[in-house]
């Protein structure tokens, strides 16, 4: 059985980028890395083909997760065919993708962060424009929701779990 996610924020180059190198590495030492594909896309298409921001990968590296090999892309409609989960970073992502979705996807589009069990916010903050230390806020939220979104799939996605998902949870 796969399991395919998708992760997606404004441009792609920094938060879904970011959840994509963060939840590789946790389905990596999880032994799940053959159970789940996944990618990154942006909802502009400012950065196609482009190499996550600098300071997202510098961040990144500090606590070991390697993004060098990402590249930004736009999001599609045909994404919605391929992944169970479609998540998105903040609610203008959230609204673009409803808006892009097909009235019969069944799989499960949402924030990223209603996975998180020990953040109280419901939307990874966009650290471009920012100063300081918003990358590594958004890595302490990602970490946290990658955590949680890896215990969700490991729950419903099993082979000991029904082949009928309820992606409302």
């Amino acid at each position: 059985m796969s399991v395919n996610v998708l992760f997606v924020c404004l441009g792609n180059i920094c938060r879904s980028p970011t959840a994509d190198g963060i939840f590789r590495h946790h389905l990596q030492k999880a032994d799940w890395h053959k159970r789940v594909r996944v990618d990154s896309a942006g909802t502009s298409d400012w950065h196609i083909g482009r190499a996550p921001d600098p300071r997202t990968v510098a961040a990144a590296h500090k606590r070991g997760y390697d993004l060098s090999a990402l590249r930004g892309r736009q999001v599609t409609a045909a994404d919605f065919n391929d992944f169970d989960y479609v998540l998105a970073m903040d609610k203008a992502n959230l609204a673009d993708l409803q808006t892009l979705a097909p009235a019969d996807y069944r799989g499960h589009l949402g924030l990223f962060l209603a996975f998180a069990t020990q953040q109280t916010l419901d939307e990874v903050p966009d650290p471009y424009y920012g100063e300081g230390d918003g990358f590594e806020r958004v890595l302490d939220l990602i970490e946290d929701a990658c955590a949680g979104l890896l215990r969700h799939i490991q729950l419903h996605h099993s082979e000991s779990s029904s082949a009928s998902v309820d992606f409302s949870s």
